[in-house]
This record gives C-alpha cells, structure tokens and sequence, in this order.
C-alpha cells in the first residue's frame, strides 16, 4: 500500500526550506540595514539544518545569527546585531 500522507509530505520539504531560508534572509537584512536591533524568527522546522548557512549569510551581512533550542522539533533563530 501506498502512503500518499507521507508522500505529500515529503513533497513539501522543499518548499518548506526556500520559505524559511527566505524569512532568514528578510531577518538579516532588516537588522544589517539598522530596521530593527534584534528579530526572532520563531519555529523554524529546519533550523538545525539551516543554522550554518544562516550563520554563513549574516557573517558576510556584518550581524549573527543564534540557535533558542526548543524541546522538540525545530528552533527558533535571532537574528542580531553584533556589539
């Protein structure tokens, strides 16, 4: 028997990581240009898996991106200014 739940599922991976990858680089940009000092971005289901190319992009934007474990899946990620 075919499972279609987990096919769909798995088809939505994709889409799921462009769109927290592109509200990772929204946050980045707005602290870098001065817009806000610090922005959460909460319950992101692949945060482990984005936290280094996060790291990477705020590095080369001049802010930092830190990892607020959850218990569970995903994390929440800020993204702020470095002092």
């Amino acid at each position: 028997m075919h499972d279609t739940q987990s096919d769909r599922s798995a088809d939505l991976v994709p889409e799921i990581l462009e769109r927290e990858m592109r509200l990772i680089r929204e946050a980045i940009a707005l602290v870098a240009s001065g817009g806000a000092p610090r922005v959460i971005l909460s319950n992101i289901q692949f945060g482990e898996t984005l936290l280094d190319p996060a790291r990477r992009l705020a590095a080369d934007a001049g802010v930092r991106v830190m990892p607020l474990w959850r218990s569970g899946e995903g994390a929440d990620l800020a993204v702020e200014r470095i002092a």
